[in-house]
C-alpha cells in the first residue's frame, strides 16, 4: 500500500529563526522530503531569516550538512539535493530593528497571488516585533499565513497577549498555531477509526469504555534546554497543549463535516466541559515529580537540578492528572494523563480500555479474561493495536489468551510515510487549519490549566522525587491504582 501525493502550487516559505535547531532538525528536512516526493514545485522559494550574517551559499552549505545529518542517507539523489538547495536564500535582519526588512521585501516581491507563509521558529517574545514589522512593511498579503510554535503564552493572560500581537498583522483565518502531535499519522487515524467505521463509535461512551490513558514519556532529560525549561515545566510544556489536544480528539463529538472549524468547535466543547482542578481537589487529582540521578538510555545520568546552573529548582519534570469530561457521553469515565522526562521508555500512546465482560461462561482454568484495549501508538513505531481474548490453538480444552490485532504503519505501508511536520507545513500552504489550534482553544486550555499551577504555587511544596529511568514518582501509581486500575506498561505492549 502506498500513499497518494497531491502537489501544491508554487509558494514562498519565510522561516524566521532559519539557522536554529527547529529549522535544521525538522523544517528543512520536512520540506526536502516533500520535494523528494514531488509535492513541491521547483518554482517555490524558501527564505531563511536570522540575525547571523551569512551569504546564500553559506546557508545552503549549512542546510546540506543538516540534511545529511537528519535525513535518511538513501533519501534522494545529488540532483534532487541541488534542486532543493537552489530554492533556498538567506536574509539577515534583526526582528527588533528596521534594518534588513526592505531587502526581504525586495526578495519576495509584490505578488498577491502566490501563497506566502511566515514560520516563526523563534521565541514568543519576538512574535509581536516580527508581526508588526511584517504589517508595517506591507509583507502580509491576502494569501499570507503565519505559523507560530508553542508555547502560546505561559498562562491565560500572556496567551492573550501573544494572540493579540499576532492579530495586529494577521486575521484568525491566516494564523496557524502548530502542535506537531496533531500531524502524526496515528492521531489522524483516531478520527478515521471512530468516524469511518461502524465498529467503534457505537461503543465510544461511558456505557462501554472504562477509562482512557494518555502517556507522553521521554527518556531524555532537559539537556541544553534547562534554563528555558525551568521557567516552564511539564505542565506548561506538554500538558497544556499536546496531551490536552489528544484528550480532545478522543472525547470530541462527531463534527457535522470534516473541516477546520467544525472539528475545532467540537474540541473546544471538550475543553470547556473538563471538570475544574483547583486548590479544592488538586491533591487527589494531580501528581508532580522531578527526576533525580539514575540510569537512562543505557548509562548513568544526573538529576534535574544538577543540569541547572543554579543547582536548585521546584520545577516539575513529570505530571500525572486524573481528568473528567462532564457531559453525557463521558460522565464518570476517568482520563488519566501523564508526561515526563527521564522515564523508563520513550513512548507516546493513547489507550482506550473497555469495560470488563459482565459474566464469564468459561471455567477458571481457562485463564484470566482481560479487558479489551485499543492502543494507538504515536511514537515510536506508529500503529494501532486492538487487544482481544482468543482461544489458544490446539486440543485439550478451552485455553484463553490475550493477544493484539496489530497494524504497524511501517509494516503495512510499502513506502516511507510523511512525518508530522511534512504534513502540517503543506497544510499551511493549502490553507487547511483542521490540524491547527484556534485562538479560543488555546485560551480555554490555559483557563483549565492555570488553577492547577496556582494551587501548586500556593501549596509551596517541592515536586516528588523519582529516579531517572523509572515511570515517575510512586504517587502517580497510587493515582490510578486507588481506582482499581493500572498504567498500561510494557508488560503487554
Amino acid at each position: 500500500m502506498t500513499y497518494r501525493v497531491i502537489p501544491v502550487e508554487p509558494f514562498d516559505y519565510v522561516v524566521f529563526g532559519g539557522t536554529g535547531d527547529l529549522a535544521r532538525r525538522k523544517l528543512l528536512p520536512a520540506l526536502y522530503h516533500r520535494m523528494l516526493d514531488g509535492q513541491i514545485p521547483e518554482e517555490s522559494r524558501i527564505v531563511a531569516v536570522s540575525r547571523r550574517k551569512m551569504t546564500d551559499d553559506e546557508y545552503r552549505a549549512m542546510t546540506e550538512e543538516a540534511l545529511r545529518e537528519f535525513v535518511q542517507p538513501d533519501a534522494g539523489s545529488a540532483e534532487v539535493m541541488q534542486k532543493f538547495l537552489q530554492m533556498l536564500s538567506y536574509r539577515s535582519l534583526d526582528a527588533k530593528a528596521d534594518e534588513g526588512w526592505d531587502e526581504l521585501c525586495n526578495e519576495l516581491g509584490d505578488s498577491n497571488e502566490r501563497v506566502r507563509a511566515f514560520y516563526l521558529a523563534v521565541g514568543p517574545d519576538l512574535f509581536d516585533d516580527i508581526c508588526r514589522r511584517l504589517g508595517r512593511h506591507c509583507l502580509v498579503t491576502e494569501n499570507s499565513r503565519v505559523v507560530i510554535e508553542k508555547p502560546v503564552g505561559r498562562d491565560l493572560a500572556s496567551a492573550r497577549e501573544v494572540n493579540d500581537a499576532v492579530a495586529t498583522a494577521f486575521s484568525e483565518s491566516q494564523i496557524f498555531r502548530i502542535d506537531h502531535y496533531l500531524g502524526k499519522e496515528t492521531v489522524q487515524n483516531l478520527m478515521a477509526l471512530r468516524f469511518a467505521n461502524t465498529l467503534f463509535e457505537p461503543l465510544w461512551n461511558s456505557a462501554h469504555i472504562d477509562h482512557v490513558q494518555i502517556t507522553v514519556a521521554e527518556t531524555l532529560g532537559v539537556g541544553s534546554r534547562g534554563e528555558y525549561y525551568d521557567t516552564s515545566g511539564a505542565l506548561r510544556d506538554m500538558m497544556q497543549n499536546h496531551l490536552t489536544q489528544l484528550l480532545c480528539l478522543v472525547a470530541m463529538e462527531p463534527p457535522d463535516v470534516f473541516d477546520a472549524n467544525s472539528v475545532r468547535d467540537e474540541k473546544l466543547k471538550v475543553i470547556r466541559a473538563l471538570k475544574p482542578i483547583d486548590e479544592d481537589n488538586y491533591e487527589r487529582l494531580t501528581v508532580r515529580g522531578q527526576y533525580r540521578a539514575g540510569a537512562s538510555d543505557g548509562g548513568a545520568v544526573p538529576g534535574y537540578v544538577e543540569e541547572l546552573a543554579s543547582g536548585k529548582s521546584r520545577t516539575e519534570t513529570f505530571v500525572a492528572l486524573k481528568a473528567e469530561v462532564a457531559n453525557w457521553r463521558w460522565a464518570g469515565v476517568p482520563f488519566y494523563l501523564r508526561t515526563g522526562k527521564r522515564l523508563a521508555e520513550r513512548v507516546s500512546e493513547i489507550v482506550i480500555t473497555f469495560r470488563a465482560i459482565p459474566h464469564s461462561i468459561f471455567p477458571r482454568d481457562s485463564g484470566v479474561i482481560s479487558q479489551n484495549r485499543l492502543v494507538l501508538r504515536l511514537q515510536p513505531d506508529e500503529g494501532v493495536k486492538q487487544w482481544i481474548m482468543i482461544k489458544d490453538p490446539g486440543p485439550g480444552g478451552m485455553r484463553l489468551n490475550y493477544v493484539p490485532l496489530d497494524m504497524s504503519f511501517a509494516e503495512s505501508f510499502e513506502e516511507r510515510y510523511p512525518d508530522a511536520y511534512e504534513r502540517l507545513l503543506l497544510d499551511v500552504i493549502r490553507g487547511n487549519q483542521t490540524l491547527f489550534m484556534r485562538r479560543d482553544e488555546v485560551e480555554a486550555a490555559w483557563a483549565w490549566i492555570d488553577p492547577i499551577r496556582e494551587a501548586w504555587d500556593k501549596d509551596g511544596s517541592a515536586p516528588a522525587a523519582y529516579t531517572a529511568g523509572t515511570w515517575g514518582p510512586s504517587a502517580a501509581i497510587a493515582l490510578i491504582e486507588r481506582d482499581g486500575r493500572t498504567w498500561h506498561e510494557d508488560t503487554i505492549r
